[in-house]
């Protein structure tokens, strides 16, 4: 393979182009306390806030910021376990594919992993998921476009016709893309996972495309879609499949209170990290 030249490798990892990761910044660890601490006192759940704060994380590009998240999500005040935090980090991290794209997730993801103790030190470790879950075939692909297409009726719902048809107009495999390609296959979770890969729910996967789009930017009417989304999610009584305690987290999560908490919450992440999705000159919530 012929070699690159040193201009054209300089101009690749320029600094101007941000072509690494996002380091943690020193305030991360108290904004996640904090938000973890919010939660709390709101009674959100456990599981809600570490999904808002990693898929943040993913979104921004910080996987060091994702160790930080782990220890916090994984000690005490929390119940959660390190192994069910590392889980559920690592599949908020591959759902954020559907709305940050695929490099962030291999990035993070990778990094993540690496950055957890050996299994010498940290027995919990060697039970990790290692079966995948989400294949498809002949036998489960009927199952999974029906899923996709539940899923998304969910979320637009009374509109979820309009949009796919709106969406064909811009390019006819636009809907055909997201639908058997991601709400299917990724976004929806699986009957029956196995091996301990973390399930999040209908809920927790609004909670999800949220925190992604707000750290973004840009993406406005996409939010204010899954913040409905969300809402639906309640409405509907999808999250009762969480849980008594945590879907009455969930429906308080979904009130105006608890959308705006989110979407303050990441504000705040977004403007610790920064990160190439971030301004880096400052955000505040005005609502």
């Amino acid at each position: 393979m012929s070699k690159l030249s040193p201009s054209l490798k300089a101009l690749i990892n320029a600094p101007f182009a941000r072509p690494g990761q996002a380091p943690a910044p020193p305030r991360i660890k108290e904004i996640y306390q904090r938000i973890a601490q919010e939660a709390r006192n709101n009674n959100y759940g456990e599981r809600p806030w570490l999904t808002l704060t990693a898929a943040a994380t993913f979104t921004l590009n910080s996987p060091a910021s994702l160790q930080i998240l782990h220890s916090i999500a994984s000690s005490p005040p929390s119940t959660t376990t390190p192994l069910a935090a590392a889980e559920l980090i690592r599949e908020i991290g591959l759902k954020c594919i559907s709305f940050n794209g695929i490099p962030r997730s291999i990035n993070c993801l990778n990094s993540f992993r690496a950055s957890l103790p050996e299994p010498a030190t940290a027995p919990w470790v060697a039970d990790l998921a290692t079966a995948p879950t989400r294949g498809i075939d002949e036998a489960n692909l009927a199952e999974a476009r029906q899923r996709g297409r539940a899923l998304w009726q969910s979320v637009y719902t009374p509109l979820h016709d309009k949009l796919e048809a709106k969406l064909a107009t811009a390019h006819p495999d636009l809907p055909v893309h997201i639908l058997q390609s991601h709400y299917g296959p990724l976004l929806s979770d699986p009957e029956a996972p196995s091996g301990g890969v973390a399930r999040l729910g209908r809920s927790l996967t609004s909670v999800i495309a949220i925190a992604c789009l707000r750290a973004q930017t840009g993406v406005g009417p996409q939010v204010l879609s899954h913040v409905f989304g969300l809402r639906k999610a309640v409405e509907q009584g999808a999250h009762a499949a969480e849980g008594e305690a945590e879907a009455e987290g969930i429906a308080r999560l979904a009130s105006d209170e608890g959308c705006e908490w989110i979407l303050k919450s990441v504000d705040s992440i977004a403007e610790a990290i920064g990160g190439s999705f971030a301004s880096g000159g400052g955000r505040e919530s005005k609502l």
